[in-house]
């Protein structure tokens, strides 16, 4: 993989040209930023910036005038790339607080190892209803902690307002959720975002993520992407290298609170 070239077509496609996420939402251009606006119950926050020293901090501070006078908090998803070098000192001396940061990884389709294999007993559903989705909201929120939603809004305004461009998955052992991911699909696009992947403790090690990564990359697929696209954690970076994405940059979101 040239990864100079499919990073820069990442930039190009799914940062600088990014499309909404959910019905509803907006993308908007000031300058050289890029932002997405959602609303209280979406995701708001710069998606690209192509900032210089001489400009980084007054871009910064118009995005926070912006989202403040809409009443909202946001998200500056700052990728290890982007100029200045400094951008994110910038943003924390702004005010922002920055997250963990995670692995930008993509892998070319036709060259990943797809391994569906599942432990006995268990089978992957896709989630096409509020009932399904409740599943994979419950896996989420088992893994990761934190309240799901968010999470529910989004996956039940993208299965009825474009229910092909997100797929659903939640991993059954009997009836009980015990993984779950989800695929984001954009109209004619290269790149397939595979997010969301978690699996509960007492599963993990069984190949619940490696199946949910090839289910989901065959998807993609079938649409005609050529890529798929993950913000790795370091838990699941290893297994990606092993299926054959490549880590392209860095990705750290700093989150901007009224």
């Amino acid at each position: 993989m040239d990864h100079a070239a499919v990073l820069a077509r990442y930039d190009l496609e799914m940062r600088r040209n990014a499309r909404p996420d959910t019905p509803g939402a907006r993308i908007e251009r000031a300058g050289a930023v890029v932002r997405q606006v959602a609303g209280e119950r979406g995701w708001n926050g710069v998606v690209w910036s192509g900032l210089d020293v001489a400009g980084a901090d007054r871009a910064i501070t118009e995005q926070i005038a912006h989202f403040t006078d809409l009443g909202l908090d946001f998200e500056w998803k700052r990728y290890g790339h982007d100029g200045p070098e400094d951008l994110g000192e910038r943003l924390s001396a702004a005010g922002f607080s920055a997250e963990e940061p995670e692995t930008l990884m993509i892998g070319e389709i036709a060259d990943l190892t797809l391994e569906e294999r599942l432990p006995d007993g268990v089978r992957l559903v896709r989630a096409a209803d509020a009932a399904g989705v409740d599943l994979v909201v419950a896996v989420h929120e088992r893994v990761f902690g934190t309240d799901g939603t968010a999470l529910r809004d989004h996956l039940l305004a993208r299965l009825t307002a474009g229910p092909g461009t997100v797929l659903a998955v939640v991993a059954l052992a009997g009836d009980e959720p015990v993984a779950s991911a989800r695929l984001e699909l954009g109209p004619g696009g290269d790149f397939a975002g595979l997010w969301g992947g978690g699996t509960v403790a007492e599963w993990r090690g069984r190949g619940l993520y490696r199946a949910l990564v090839a289910h989901r990359t065959r998807v993609a697929a079938a649409h005609g992407c050529r890529h798929v696209q993950v913000d790795a954690s370091a838990m699941s970076r290893p297994v990606l290298e092993r299926l054959g994405l490549h880590a392209l940059t860095t990705t750290t979101p700093y989150l901007y609170k009224r």
